[in-house]
């Protein structure tokens, strides 16, 4: 019945094989370089047999099958030319080809033949009517690395185990033979309980032969140890263990059932203070042929360590003595009798071998002394002392298995049984370096597993194969060999061409071309090597303006290319030109020059990456965006004479993926390292090339996103996922230097139907994962772009979600990040290099690691830029601040002269593993910050809707001095260089004209000593100046310029809802006349609709009394100020900036009179229009710790003052500190200290020193605070008149503050004891008020120093 069967199958069998299709004629051509083959009207032939042939054309029905043999094939040849009607076959969906098939392009750029016009030289070319059928064997084409794989020369430790106090007893692991792999292990508490003993002793006898085993002692295991136990392991044969004694150490290693084997080693105990050491050894073969070690040892190590630092004396009277027999006394826990060694300091922290000072004796038995008389200006400084003291020893036992061979077994994802001993892998970098990708050639191992490989060699670098800290960085594993190969025969070195300048090596391979029209095209299971040539349109794979190539073409089954490997190309790896629909699935781009899987003139849509894995992506010669630094500057073609490259914004774009339009499908992608980018969608305003003409201009920037979902990039530099950017569609002109095609600015926003007046329809990006990308993680600039379920880790920067700079073009959209990961510096601490400059301290155990920038770059998960944004239900996992690396979950973009929304909503945050003081930073003065003067920096902040962040829910965060968001409640955070405050907060945009170039001052009036400079956000040389501003609403500002006023000032309202308003006053020179006028200006029709004129009024609160139709200004020439109300009179969407209208602007037209000099009148405007503080909106209460469900780490807010009141003619004193809510007032005049425990947060005292008590010396206030436990939070605050000067103020230097403050009558201190500075240390002084208002976080933990 069986052979019936396979009777009745044969005929179709051989019918789905193409080359046992009836008809077939043999062919044999030979070797023959001037043979031109033609296979013409009726021929159908079958190549059977290697040849060499100058080139086949296969037109008119001719049809040529390449026999499946058992013997490799070879075809040599300059082209293989696919005309109408012809067709070439190699396999078939349901015959893949089996035998090992190579197809060799041969041929110079330089060669006397004369070119195809189309395909040019060197090439597979399919025209019109053509048909190409290739289906080479079906292999798992990549898959992921399950278990980690780890750097290692011909010796590796696989398994580390290790156990110290708290694991007493006998510890015994059963390892297997075949792969050197644990199995199991146990520990037996022997010195506990008798039952432990016989629970070994049934343990040992369940273990099968042939096992090995691995058996320690820890600490104790004899106390309770039976017969039973000892007879099991004498009979494995152990000759130690049945006298094993108190704490004795003891190994064995043997296998069950073969007591020849064992290995042995025994030590005695040897006291508390002594080591004792037992270590066993043996080498073992694997299944694999590999050798392995195992390592045991028990021992009893001694340690040393630093005890705190110590100052008992200071430089008064003889000098300063700090003894170690006067500390051991007053220290007798802290110290030790017999130290190994000290070391002295000053208070300061200053080395003593620095200070320059003669000291009488340093000596670790002594202590240390500094004779004042000794010293050339008498007084030695105030020293410090600690003492390296030895420990009492403690258990430790170890268990290690070491591997010998230059093999390695690579664990996958997936079952690897198709991949065969002789072919190629590559494994993917999982660190920052793209170049950490490492090729291995696959071994015969009988004993694998399905999801095992055994690779010749072993890894230079370390390659991730699991999930780190919640993250998938499983390095990606790809195949580079087929049984089906098509490849360019190379030249040993380039020549010939423009190339040569930047490439050592020939960069002209071969390639596959498709026209428009052919008749079928499915290429599958095949290598594609040496492909490609540094010259447009010649690609190891190019679909060139085929149109629509699924069934909406007419094409059934529809157009595919999947399973190919294609790798160590010279220009991309798979292009998309003006075709639609196309299937691109599990293919693999590996070593290539220029964008990868590449999308070209913008056109393209509906085409799906599926499944496609590229790495290794370098620049190349072709486009701007492939170019890097170089070749940016030396390739001038097409750019205008006097063309200056700037290359990070005209070039440097080289991407794996290159998205031209966005509705096309990338899923299960991975990008694992390009030059440049990852994933990169780029806009063309309109379509370029042959292109050209096939949309409206700027449909793809409005075109809705194609599925992107489960895709991951890393090992990228600029980013692994970049939406933004579009290319130069004109010509390079007097105007515009830049070349054709350079990158230049784009704004995305998706609508339906790609029509900007139909509803938005929201970019998704699901399932992202981002990692070990040096800058950026993802850069997203748009309009409605949103998040949702993606990991980011180890980037320099997480995660920036960009709108539009000033505006988002798309108003009313909003970007968002929901229910995501971001880890800072995970477990993957990647590889050390040889001279690397980014390797540094980092994480959470500041072990050594590798870095995505400078060591000092500050790295940040989700860095806000402008906004509109929402961040929701996120994990922020392993953000730690160093002091010299301000590392933060949340930040802000550096250097940023562009607006701050106060819509960027924060909620639902979770921190795991990061202090609170690296919850957020605004930014500091100094490295990667610069200055912090650009207008975006001074005016940064975001609403934490549910205190999450800030433990104050429904608070705004905002910069610590930007007083125009400040009220008097506002808390200060010196950690974060923030504040906390509340409000209602919105933008006034001021555009000024004529002239632009001036600096802008703003005032509110509440504070007046605290103006906010602003640069503008736009180049001095700009025609026009814009100013953006974040305001309270609701308040009265003036407005004052760095010289004369411009003559046109226009007020936007931006994030204004209606009836929103602020006064200003701007500030004019005598003698200038106004037009002003109102009007709403809709962006997206760019129409102006006037609504309304402003009359002067000789009353100013008539100013008040504005309407939309008609406002007042008022001009006051004493002062200098023209006065009027800016509010709004339309709704508007929740996140647009501007009315359902459009936007609401008043423009003021000014006649100024010549020579008039600079307008700003803050002397005459203040103190005359000076307001008293006031806060409209109550600061939200502090959430309590149950709320929050913590109980180790939270914010303490405390709030000091010292102030004076007046009654009348009275005058009186007050001072209070008040923790957590409770005032504490000071009873007396002189200070009083309120301590505060530094590591939970509550009041331990609070002492009162008069006046009297401070004149003179101060032992009182000097012996109270030498008391104090260190770690200590000690606030001062002031009553009556203080005394500012004397020794006493010592105590406040020893507390953090700086050395000769001038104090003034009231003071409000926050310090601390210890021997470091928080940042949140803080003093002021003043004549009649000092206050503080801050919070601190608790426990106070060092920042380590960098």
């Amino acid at each position: 019945m069986r052979i019936f069967v396979v009777l009745l199958l044969f005929p179709s069998i051989r019918a789905a094989c193409p080359d046992r299709e009836p008809g077939l004629h043999p062919w044999t051509p030979g070797h023959r370089e001037t043979h031109r083959v033609t296979i013409g009207p009726g021929q159908r032939v079958l190549l059977t047999s290697s040849a060499t042939v100058h080139s086949i054309e296969i037109v008119d029905g001719g049809k040529l099958v390449i026999a499946d043999t058992n013997q490799p094939i070879v075809l040599r040849t300059k082209h293989i030319l696919i005309g109408n009607k012809g067709e070439l076959h190699i396999g078939s969906p349901v015959c893949p080809y089996k035998g090992n098939l190579t197809i060799i392009l041969y041929g110079r750029s330089d060669d006397t033949d004369v070119a195809h016009s189309y395909f040019g030289r060197k090439y597979i070319g399919v025209v019109t009517g053509g048909t190409l059928e290739i289906h080479g064997e079906k292999k798992l084409a990549w898959t992921f690395l399950n278990r980690t794989l780890h750097p290692g020369q011909t010796n590796e430790t696989n398994y580390y185990f290790e156990r110290g106090w708290g694991n007493r007893g006998v510890i015994v692991h059963v390892i297997d033979p075949t792969t050197g792999d644990v199995l199991h292990f146990d520990r037996f508490d022997t010195y506990r309980s008798k039952d432990e003993s016989r629970r070994l002793a049934q343990y040992v006898e369940a273990v099968g032969d042939g096992m090995i085993m691995a058996v320690v002692v820890n600490d104790e295991g004899s106390n309770n140890l039976e017969d039973l136990a000892k007879k099991a392991m004498t009979k494995l044969g152990s000759q130690h263990f049945h006298r094993l004694g108190f704490r004795h150490s003891w190994t064995f290693i043997t296998v069950k059932g073969d007591s020849s084997s064992s290995t042995e080693d025994h030590a005695i105990y040897q006291g508390t203070k002594a080591s004792s050491e037992a270590q066993s050894s043996r080498v073992f073969q694997s299944a694999y042929g590999d050798h392995f070690t195992i390592t045991a040892t028990s021992q009893w190590m001694q340690e040393a360590e630093w005890t705190d630092w110590f100052s008992r004396d200071d430089e008064r009277g003889t000098g300063d003595w700090e003894k170690l027999a006067d500390i051991h006394k007053a220290f007798p826990d802290r110290t030790c009798n017999s130290p190994l060694d000290i070391e002295v300091e000053t208070q300061d922290g200053v080395p003593s071998n620095l200070t320059g000072e003669i000291f009488y004796k340093i000596d670790r038995s002594y202590g240390f002394a500094c004779l004042n008389k000794d010293q050339p200006d008498g007084m030695c400084q105030d020293y410090r002392v600690r003492f390296l003291c030895g420990k009492l020893v403690r258990p430790q036992a170890t268990i290690t298995i070491d591997t010998h061979s230059n093999t390695s077994i690579l664990e996958l994802a997936e079952d690897g049984s198709s991949w065969r001993a002789g072919d190629t892998v590559v494994v993917s970098s999982t660190d920052y370096s793209m170049h950490q990708a490492e090729e291995f050639q696959v071994l015969p191992c009988p004993a694998c597993a399905p999801n095992q490989v055994k690779v010749q060699g072993k890894a230079a670098h370390l390659h991730m194969g699991e999930t780190v800290d919640g993250v998938d960085m499983r390095a990606e594993v790809g195949l580079l060999s087929r049984n089906v190969q098509i490849r360019g025969e190379m030249e040993p070195h380039c020549y010939g061409s423009e190339a040569c300048k930047f490439f050592s090596f020939d960069t002209f391979g071969g390639h596959l071309k498709v026209e428009r029209g052919f008749r079928a095209v499915h290429v599958e299971g095949v290598e594609l090597q040496h492909m490609g040539q540094q010259s447009m349109g010649h690609y190891p794979v190019h679909f060139h303006m085929n149109g629509d190539v699924d069934q909406r073409g007419g094409y059934d089954p529809p157009t595919y290319v999947r399973d190919l490997s294609i790798h160590h190309t010279f220009s991309r790896c798979v292009t998309v030109h003006g075709t639609n629909g196309l299937l691109v699935q599990d293919v693999v781009g590996y070593d290539a020059l220029g964008h990868c899987f590449f999308t070209e003139d913008g056109p393209e849509e509906r085409n799906t990456f599926d499944h496609c894995l590229g790495l290794l992506v370098k620049a190349g010669t072709l486009l701007p965006s492939d170019r890097d630094s170089r070749m940016c500057r030396d390739i001038t073609e097409g750019a205008f004479p006097g063309y200056v490259a700037n290359p990070r914004q005209d070039c440097s774009a080289t991407s794996t993926f290159w998205i031209a339009n966005p509705n096309n499908n990338l899923i299960n992608c991975a990008a694992a390292g390009s030059e440049e980018t990852g994933f990169w969608f780029i806009f063309h305003h309109v379509a370029t090339g042959p292109s050209e003409g096939m949309y409206s201009p700027g449909r793809t920037e409005h075109t809705p996103m194609g599925l992107f979902q489960n895709n991951r990039a890393h090992s990228n530099f600029r980013a692994g996922l970049m939406l933004d950017n579009g290319v130069k569609t004109t010509e390079a002109n007097a105007k515009d230097k830049r070349p054709f095609l350079s990158l230049v600015g784009a704004r995305y926003g998706p609508h339906q139907d790609s029509d900007p007046f139909k509803p938005r329809v929201p970019a998704l990006i699901h399932h992202f994962i981002a990692y070990k990308n040096q800058d950026h993680g993802a850069w997203l600039r748009g309009g409605d772009v949103w998040l949702d379920d993606c990991q980011f880790a180890d980037n320099g920067i997480g995660l920036t979600l960009a709108s539009g700079g000033t505006f988002p073009d798309d108003d009313g959209s909003r970007q968002e990040v929901r229910n995501s990961l971001f880890v800072g510096e995970s477990e993957n601490r990647g590889t050390s290099e040889p001279d690397s400059r980014y390797w540094g301290p980092g994480g959470p155990d500041l072990t050594g690691r590798t870095l995505p920038r400078g060591v000092d770059f500050p790295i940040r998960g989700m860095q806000i830029y402008d906004g509109p944004i929402t961040v929701q239900n996120c994990t922020f996992r392993k953000y730690v601040a160093l002091e010299g690396r301000h590392t933060s979950a949340l930040g802000f973009r550096l250097n940023n002269s562009w607006q701050s929304c106060p819509n960027n909503n924060v909620s639902d945050i979770t921190f795991d593993n990061v202090p609170i003081t690296s919850r957020v930073f605004f930014g500091e003065p100094g490295p990667w910050f610069n200055k912090m003067q650009l207008d975006g920096d001074k005016t940064t902040v975001f609403h934490d809707i549910d205190g999450s962040v800030s433990e104050y829910p429904g608070a705004f965060l905002v910069k610590e001095d930007n007083w125009l968001l400040r009220h008097p409640d506002c808390i200060d955070v010196p950690d974060w260089r923030a504040a906390i405050c509340s409000g209602h907060y919105a933008q006034v945009y001021i555009q000024t004209r004529d002239p632009a170039n001036l600096s802008m001052m703003m005032i509110k009036d509440e504070y007046p000593d605290h103006p906010l400079v602003l640069e503008g956000a736009l180049g001095k040389k700009n025609h026009y100046q814009q100013y953006q501003p974040v305001v309270m609403l609701g308040k009265g500002y003036t407005v004052h310029w760095s010289g004369a006023a411009p003559a046109e000032v226009t007020v936007w309202l931006i994030n204004f809802s209606r009836d929103d308003w602020i006064n200003v006053g701007f500030c004019y020179p005598r003698g200038t006349t106004f037009t002003i006028i109102s009007d709403i200006h809709n962006r997206l029709t760019k129409q102006t609709r006037k609504t309304g004129v402003f009359l002067r009024t000789l009353q100013r609160n008539k100013v008040e009394h504005s309407h939309q139709n008609r406002g007042y200004y008022y001009w006051e020439e004493d002062t200098g100020l023209l006065f009027l109300k800016v509010k709004a009179h339309n709704d508007k969407e929740d996140f647009a900036f501007c009315s359902l209208k459009g936007c609401e602007r008043v423009k003021i037209k000014a006649v100024i009179p010549k020579g008039s000099g600079p307008s700003d009148c803050v002397a005459q405007a203040y103190p005359k229009y000076a307001e008293m503080p006031v806060v409209d909106v109550p600061l939200p209460r502090k959430l309590s710790l149950a709320s929050q469900n913590k109980v180790t780490e939270h914010f303490l807010e405390v709030r000091l003052e010292s102030f004076n009141t007046r009654f009348f003619h009275i005058k009186e004193d007050s001072a209070y500190a008040e923790v957590n809510g409770k005032k504490m007032y000071q009873p007396a005049e002189g200070v009083q200290l309120t301590v505060i425990d530094g590591h939970r947060g509550n009041v331990l005292d609070k002492k009162s020193f008069r006046n009297s008590l401070l004149l003179g010396i101060p032992a009182q206030i000097e012996s109270y605070v030498s008391g104090l436990k260190d770690e200590s939070i000690v606030m001062i605050t002031s009553k009556g008149r203080l005394v500012t000067k004397g020794p006493w103020t010592k105590i406040l230097q020893q507390l953090g503050a700086e050395k000769n403050v001038k104090l003034k009558d009231k003071l409000a201190f926050v310090g601390f004891k210890g021997n470091y500075k928080p940042d949140w240390v803080k003093l002021v002084t003043d004549e009649d008020k000092a206050k503080i208002h801050q919070v601190m976080p608790i426990p106070v933990v060092k920042k380590v120093k960098l």
